[in-house]
C-alpha cells in the first residue's frame, strides 16, 4: 500500500511541477529583460489597476467638489513613484546580491534596521498576495455571481494555483505571466490612447455611465485640517501604486548578466509604464465623469434602482469602447488576470528575501534550500499558507485588507533610502577621483530626495490608516521581528556552544574504555545480528541486558540464551512496575557513575517495515528508549535494522527517492 501511494504522489508531483533540475542548470533559470519585466512588474501593474479607484473612493466622501483634486493627487503619487524608481536604480547598482532593502539597511544602519526592513517586507509580500487575489475575486465576482458567492474558496484556489506555477521554477512562471501582463499593458494603454483621440482629436463625446449621477457627500463642508486629512488619505491610498517597485532590487540575482544593468533597465521600464498608466487612467476618468463610491445604492444620486457599479477601469473601457464591445471585454479580462497574477511578484520576492534571511540565521535554514526545480520551494509554500490565512481571516474583503497594505513597503523604502544616503557619504570620504565623486554626489542627492518623500508618505500612511487597520500589519511586523531575533539567538547559541565544545575537546582526554550494551527482548535473528554487530566494534566490555516485565517470559529467554552459542552474558534487570525505559536508563546511569570516563554504546534492534500500519505494531518501545537515551551524556545509541519481508518491495523505490538526492543533483530522471 505504501509504495503504491508513494508512486502516485511522486507521479502527481512530476505532473504538476515537472522533472527536477540538476544544480548545474541554475543558469537556465535566469531571466532576460523581456521575461523579467512581467515577472517583477505584475504587482506594480495591478496596483495601477486599483490605486486610481482608491483615490476616487476616498475623495468621493467630499462629493463632486472632492473629485476636482484627483488629478493633483495622482500627480503627487506619480512624482513619488518617479523619485523612488530613480532611487532604487542606485540600489541595484550598489547592492546587486539580491538582499535589496534588507542588505542596504543592514550594511549601513546595522542589523536591527535590517531586520526591521526584513520583517516589514515579508509582511507586505503576504498582504500583496492577499489583496491582489481578493481584488481579482471582487472584479470577477461582479461578472460571475458564483465567484462572488464563493469568494474565499476562489481566492484559496487561486493562491494554490499560483504557488504550483512558481514551484515549477522562476523562468517557467515568468513565461506563463508574460502574455497576460503584456496584454494588460497594451490593452489599457490602447484604451487610453483611443479615449484621448476621441476626445481631443475627433471631438467625440465620451462619457461614463456614471457621469450624470451626483454624489451624496458625507462631509460636504470639510475645512482646514479635516480637508487636509482627506487629501492625505487619498494620497496614501494612491501610493498603493508604488508597491512592487522594490521587488526588482530583491531579485537582481534572477537576471541574466549583466545583472545590475538589466535590473536597472527593467526598473526604469516598470516605472515609466506604471506612471503613464496611472496618470492616464486618472485624467481620463476625471475627463469623462467616472465615479466610484463605497455604497452606490445610497451614495449615487440619480442612479437607477439595482444599479451595478463597475470598477474604475471597467467604466473607462465601457465608455471608450462603447461601439466596440470586444475592446471592453478584453480590457476587463486582462485586468482581472493581472489582479490574479499580481501576487506572482510576491511569490518571487518573498522566497528570495526569506533565503537571504535564512542564510543570516534569522529564519529556519530550510528557507535557504532550493527545491526540485531550483526555486526556493519552502518559501513559496510558506507564503501561500500565510496569505491563505489572511484571506480566510478577513473573508477576502478588499476594503478590510487594503487598510493593512503599503505600511510595510514604505517602512522599507524609508530605511533603505536612509541607508543609501549613508552609503554614498561613507564612500565619498575615501574617493579621490573627481568624476567618481561627482557621480556619487548625484546619487546621494537622488537618494536624499527619495528619503524625504518616502518618509513623508510613511508618516501620512501611519496617520491616515493606523486606526483603520494598519495597526494589524504593524503588530505582525513586530511579532515577526521578535520571532526572527529569537531564531537568530538560538542559532548563535548553538554555534557558540559547538565552538566552545570543540575548543574544550582539543585538550580533553580520550575515553579510556568503551562499554557496549545490547538490548534483548527475545532470542531471534534481529537480536543475533545486533550482538554480532556490537562484537564487531571491538568494545572493551560487551554485555546483553533484558528487562523483566514478565517472570515466565524472562525465565524462558534466560534458558534459551544459556543453551545458545552466544558467549556474552545476559543480564536481567528487574522492573517491579513492568516499565522498560526507566530501568534501562537507570542501569546506564549506574554504569556511567562507576566508570565516568567510559563511553557507553547502546545497541537497539529495530524492524524495518513496509506498511504504515506495521509501524504501530513495532519499534514503539525502541523509539521511546532512544528518545530518552539521546539526552544522556556520554551515551551513544546505535540502531541495528532488521528488514522484514514486507519491506523488500520498497527498496528500489526508497533508493530512488532518497532524501536530498534531487536537491544535490545526485538522482532523478535528469541524472
Amino acid at each position: 500500500m505504501v509504495p503504491t501511494v508513494s508512486k502516485v504522489s511522486v507521479a502527481t508531483k512530476r505532473l504538476l511541477l515537472g522533472r527536477p533540475f540538476r544544480s548545474d542548470r541554475l543558469g537556465h533559470t535566469l531571466l532576460p529583460k523581456r521575461i523579467a519585466l512581467p515577472v517583477f512588474a505584475s504587482d506594480a501593474m495591478s496596483s495601477v489597476a486599483y490605486a486610481p479607484q482608491e483615490i476616487f473612493l476616498v475623495l468621493s466622501v467630499a462629493g463632486l467638489s472632492g473629485l476636482v483634486y484627483t488629478p493633483w493627487v495622482a500627480v503627487a503619487v506619480a512624482v513619488v513613484m518617479a523619485v523612488v524608481v530613480a532611487s532604487y536604480r542606485q540600489n541595484v547598482h550598489a547592492y546587486p546580491s539580491g538582499g535589496g532593502d534588507y542588505e542596504v539597511a543592514t550594511v549601513n544602519l546595522g542589523p536591527t534596521a535590517g531586520l526591521t526592513v526584513g520583517s516589514a517586507l515579508l509582511v507586505d509580500y503576504v498582504l500583496t498576495v492577499a489583496v491582489s487575489i481578493s481584488s481579482a475575486a471582487e472584479n470577477i465576482g461582479s461578472a460571475i455571481p458564483f465567484v462572488s458567492q464563493h469568494r474565499v474558496w476562489f481566492c484559496v484556489a487561486a493562491i494554490v494555483l499560483l504557488a504550483a506555477v512558481n514551484l515549477r521554477g522562476l523562468k517557467e512562471s515568468g513565461s506563463v505571466l508574460a502574455i497576460p501582463t503584456y496584454a494588460f499593458i497594451l490593452g489599457v494603454l490602447g484604451m487610453l490612447i483611443w479615449g484621448f483621440i476621441q476626445i481631443y482629436l475627433l471631438g467625440d463625446t465620451v462619457r461614463s455611465e456614471a457621469a450624470g449621477f451626483e454624489i451624496k457627500a458625507e462631509h460636504s463642508n470639510l475645512m482646514g485640517l479635516a480637508f487636509v486629512f482627506l487629501i492625505a488619505r487619498a494620497f496614501s491610498s494612491g501610493c498603493a501604486a508604488l508597491t512592487g517597485v522594490e521587488a526588482i532590487s530583491n531579485g537582481v540575482p534572477a537576471f541574466q548578466k549583466p545583472k545590475s544593468r538589466n535590473a536597472a533597465t527593467t526598473l526604469f521600464l516598470l516605472g515609466a509604464i506604471a506612471i503613464t498608466l496611472l496618470l492616464g487612467i486618472v485624467f481620463l476618468a476625471e475627463r469623462i465623469g467616472a465615479k466610484y463610491v463605497m455604497n452606490p445604492a445610497t451614495d449615487l444620486i440619480g442612479a437607477p434602482e439595482g444599479y451595478h457599479q463597475k470598477a474604475m477601469i471597467a467604466q473607462l473601457a465601457h465608455a471608450v469602447f462603447a461601439s466596440f464591445p470586444v475592446g471592453f471585454y478584453f480590457v476587463a479580462t486582462v485586468t482581472a488576470l493581472i489582479l490574479v497574477l499580481a501576487a506572482n511578484t510576491a511569490f518571487n520576492g518573498f522566497p528570495v528575501l526569506g533565503s537571504v534571511l535564512a542564510q543570516d540565521r534569522y529564519l529556519p535554514r530550510q528557507l535557504h534550500t532550493r527545491g526540485d526545480r531550483l526555486a526556493f520551494s519552502n518559501g513559496i509554500i510558506f507564503l501561500a499558507l500565510a496569505a491563505t490565512a489572511f484571506v480566510v481571516a478577513f473573508g477576502a474583503e478588499v476594503t478590510a485588507l487594503i487598510q493593512l497594505y503599503i505600511v510595510g513597503v514604505f517602512v522599507s523604502f524609508t530605511l533603505s533610502q536612509t541607508g543609501m544616503v549613508r552609503h554614498w557619504t561613507r564612500l565619498l570620504r575615501t574617493e579621490t577621483d573627481p568624476s567618481a565623486r561627482r557621480r556619487m554626489k548625484q546619487s546621494r542627492v537622488i537618494n536624499t530626495v527619495g528619503l524625504i518623500m518616502t518618509a513623508t508618505v510613511l508618516v501620512v500612511v501611519l496617520i491616515t490608516k493606523f486606526t483603520a487597520g494598519a495597526w494589524i500589519a504593524i503588530l505582525a511586523m513586530v511579532a515577526l521581528f521578535v520571532l526572527m531575533k529569537a531564531i537568530h539567538h538560538h542559532y548563535s547559541t548553538v554555534q557558540h556552544e559547538l565552538e566552545r565544545a570543540e575548543d574544550e575537546d582539543e585538550g580533553a582526554v580520550l575515553p579510556s574504555r568503551t562499554h557496549s550494551v545490547v538490548l534483548v527482548s527475545g532470542l531471534h535473528l534481529a537480536t543475533k545480528r545486533a550482538v554480532l554487530y556490537a562484537r564487531a566494534t571491538r568494545p572493551d566490555t560487551l554485555e546483553a541486558i533484558t528487562v523483566n516485565v514478565d517472570d515466565r517470559d524472562t525465565r524462558k529467554l534466560v534458558s534459551e540464551w544459556e543453551k545458545s552459542d552466544i558467549s556474552i552474558p545476559l543480564k536481567v534487570i528487574a522492573s517491579p512496575y513492568r516499565e522498560i525505559t526507566r530501568p534501562v536508563i537507570e542501569y546506564v546511569r549506574r554504569v556511567r557513575r562507576e566508570s565516568p570516563r567510559d563511553v557507553i554504546t547502546v545497541f537497539i534492534p529495530e524492524y524495518v517495515v513496509g506498511h504504515w500500519w506495521e509501524t504501530i505494531l513495532h519499534n514503539q518501545s525502541a523509539l521511546r528508549l532512544k528518545t530518552r537515551l539521546l539526552f544522556e551524556p556520554g551515551v551513544m545509541v546505535t540502531s541495528v535494522p532488521w528488514q522484514l519481508t514486507s519491506s523488500e518491495h520498497r527498496k528500489a523505490d526508497m533508493a530512488y527517492h532518497a532524501p536530498g538526492d534531487t536537491r544535490r543533483a545526485l538522482g532523478g530522471p535528469d541524472r
